[in-house]
């Protein structure tokens, strides 16, 4: 049986705001994200069952990331907890994410990394991570740099 990698890409829309930035990012702005979840694994063979000939059917890996990231991240605003904010009065904006963190790209891709690796199948591991939040800019995860 072969080792083989496989990338699924995802796209969302997604606001955030820097706290405590020297520079136009800390205030409310948004982003077009684009996502490449690679995973490796061993091809199935002769196993007879519906996702013989492949690592993990594309399927699993959508419901996984469309799931953990994309249904609550897509036209959420996300800010860092430390913000100090008074939540009920922004009550109307219903994707509102807080998190303990500054939500840059390189933190978010380490969050996200998290959420994947819990709910892969078993003999599936994720390897790298690809998020894209400009033209010209981008964050990597990659699983030989975080053991």
């Amino acid at each position: 049986m072969s080792v083989i990698r496989i990338t699924k890409e995802f796209n969302f829309e997604m606001a955030h705001a820097l706290m405590g930035y020297d520079g136009p990012c800390k205030n409310i702005h948004g982003h077009s994200y684009h996502l490449e979840v690679t995973v490796k694994g061993l091809v199935k063979n002769e196993t007879n069952d519906s996702d013989e000939g492949m690592v993990v059917d594309f399927g699993n890996i959508k419901r996984v990331v469309k799931t953990e990231i994309v249904d609550l991240y897509d036209h959420a605003l996300v800010l860092n907890k430390k913000m100090g904010l008074d939540l009920p009065q922004l009550s109307f904006m219903q994707k509102l994410i807080t998190v303990p963190f500054q939500p840059t790209c390189e933190n978010l891709l380490d969050h996200f990394a998290k959420l994947i690796q819990a709910k892969l199948p078993k003999k599936v591991t994720l390897i790298r991570l690809y998020l894209r939040e400009t033209p010209n800019s981008y964050a990597e995860w990659f699983l030989e740099d975080n053991n």
